[in-house]
């Protein structure tokens, strides 16, 4: 999409350029009116390619409007407390950080940054999400990097300590717009982005595809929440070596799994061996589901994936873990992954092997009743939607 350079006043010319990026998005175009939203307060318009720094101002309100893509070298910075809108007119929609960009998305507990719909009566899959992409490893192509499934946007590299910023205290609401069955927008999606990148209390709220993805890299994410996603709530895949630290997921009426872990990118279909396995460590995770006599998962693993986890509560379904295909089972029996410390409530079957791999319910999992999960209701308070 190229639209001609527009602006509606000169004092903001400075923060435009004129050439369009090359990923198809047009230069930044901020449109002002000053009849609509709160009265006295400023309505602009986002929609194109930011290519040197820009600082929302808290004193006005912005609507994204179609793809927004932060460029190499700029950083977008949101203050504390702003609420941006998103037109809900589906995937094409959606705020994206590429290789190179920043984002410094700083709320705080009172004062959180919401992007959400612009509907009065919003639903899932109104916008697109927050896309970040960096340049730490991923196992999905030899070249190691690969173009994003919104936007074609290139991620992957060989930066492990790759730096995208900072989300902090930042609520994504009624996200995940489809392009296609397979080109699906989730509410925070993580393309290769590297352990530079500081991400700390974020919410996924209402989501229509998957809360949070991973797709390879190394971040590391403490106090996450997914609430009501329609598909998987945490989604990893390419080689995901990050942490995840206390994360809190709770299934609405429609849903999938609560963790979806892939060793490798299956949409692919052309790397079933990669150089290395998704491997994340998890640390206090609780999953509440709706009922042991709803046909559901907690969690499945599968592709090859790897992983340990620790001090887990998972409560309402009929599986709780679910394990897929030979080299997934070749983590277990390698003692690779593992679950240290897991209690179940209302679950019907805690393990179901489907890897053809000989390993005991004790091989995997250690259960603990006195396990709690994460302190949701502590960390959770105040800035999140239940």
């Amino acid at each position: 999409m190229k639209n001609k350079f527009n602006i509606a006043i000169a004092l903001v010319a400075s923060l435009l350029l004129a050439s369009c990026a090359e990923d198809n998005t047009s230069d930044i175009i901020i449109n002002v009116n000053n009849g609509g939203g709160v009265v006295g307060t400023t309505t602009e318009t986002l929609n194109g390619s930011i290519t040197s720094d820009l600082t929302l101002d808290a004193s006005k309100e912005y609507t994204i409007t179609g793809p927004t893509v932060v460029e190499s070298g700029a950083t977008l910075t949101i203050p504390a407390g702003m609420t941006i809108k998103a037109a809900a007119t589906g995937a094409d929609v959606y705020l994206a950080v590429a290789q190179g960009g920043k984002i410094m998305a700083e709320g705080t507990s009172t004062q959180p940054i919401v992007m959400t719909s612009a509907a009065q009566t919003p639903n899932a899959g109104d916008w697109g999400g927050l896309i970040i992409l960096g340049k730490a490893p991923i196992n999905s192509v030899a070249s190691g990097t690969a173009t994003s499934e919104i936007g074609n946007l290139p991620y992957g590299g060989s930066d492990a300590n790759d730096n995208s910023g900072t989300l902090r205290y930042v609520r994504v609401e009624y996200s995940g717009g489809k392009a296609s069955g397979q080109s699906e927008n989730n509410g925070i999606s993580f393309y290769g982005v590297g352990n530079g990148t500081n991400v700390s209390y974020i919410q996924v709220f209402e989501g229509k595809d998957d809360g949070v993805e991973f797709f390879g890299g190394t971040v590391n994410v403490s106090y996450m929440s997914v609430v009501n996603a329609e598909d998987d709530s945490i989604d990893w895949t390419e080689g995901y070596t990050g942490t995840i630290t206390d994360a809190y997921v709770k299934h609405g009426t429609t849903h999938d799994k609560g963790i979806e872990a892939d060793g490798f990118n299956t949409d692919l279909g052309n790397n079933s061996n990669p150089v290395f396995w998704s491997n994340p460590q998890i640390m206090n995770l609780t999953i509440v589901g709706l009922g042991s006599g709803v046909s559901s998962e907690a969690v499945r693993l599968r592709a090859g994936t790897r992983t340990f986890m620790e001090n887990v509560h998972i409560s309402g379904y009929n599986e709780g873990f679910d394990l897929d295909d030979a080299e997934t089972g070749v983590g277990v029996t390698s003692m690779i992954t593992f679950v240290d410390k897991v209690k179940f409530d209302d679950v019907n079957v805690q393990m179901k092997n489907d890897t053809g791999a000989n390993f005991t319910i004790a091989d995997f999992l250690l259960e603990d009743t006195t396990a709690t999960g994460t302190d949701y209701a502590t960390w959770g308070a105040g800035w999140t939607r239940q």
